[in-house]
């Protein structure tokens, strides 16, 4: 596996290391090991998957505060998809910063997405689908999100959104009066 540091502290693109012969490919797609050699965490509790049947449509952004902070590794294993991540850590020096990484079933390319992070994805292609790791249970209490076109971010969508569920469109704006809402609710 090739790990490769992201623009944030704790991110990262992880590759596939093929080895490749006149029957297709073998590649480790986890390994406990590497991940602590690179100091990540490692413990997986829960593997998601989502199925996106229509082109443009967008997932997210989500995240789960304290004490369910989770650390997600997602990976596209059909069609593919534009997947953002958002430092919502206020210590990091690239807080509110994001960044977007194409997913596809062809180039077998992984995030791994550290706790304090939001994440989403939009759908390049029609029937895509999306599978992720997660370092903690889901638990509903601690699940937060910010807005798909939230100014405090303004992501860069790589295409006109087609279709997001009511709650992903309804999320408040992240800082008001340059206070996080997550502030303004304790």
């Amino acid at each position: 596996m090739i790990f490769t540091s992201a623009k944030f502290q704790g991110a990262y693109v992880i590759d596939i290391e093929r080895r490749e012969d006149h029957r297709g490919f073998f590649a480790r797609t986890w390994c406990a090991k590497e991940f602590q050699l690179h100091g990540l965490d490692y413990k997986i509790v829960q593997i998601n998957t989502t199925r996106t049947v229509q082109k443009g449509t967008l997932r997210g952004l989500h995240f789960q505060v304290p004490p369910h902070e989770e650390v997600k590794i997602v990976r596209c294993t059909k069609g593919a998809l534009y997947d953002v991540i958002i430092d919502l850590r206020p210590d990091s020096p690239t807080y509110k910063q994001w960044l977007g990484v194409e997913l596809t079933a062809e180039n077998h390319r992984m995030l791994y997405v550290p706790a304090g992070f939001a994440h989403g994805s939009q759908t390049l292609e029609d029937d895509t689908e999306l599978l992720y790791l997660t370092s903690q249970f889901y638990a509903p209490e601690s699940a937060r999100g910010v807005r798909f076109d939230d100014p405090t971010f303004a992501i860069q969508w790589p295409l006109k959104i087609r279709d997001i569920s009511e709650a992903d469109r309804s999320w408040p704006d992240y800082c008001t009066d340059g206070v996080p809402y997550e502030e303004t609710m304790k």
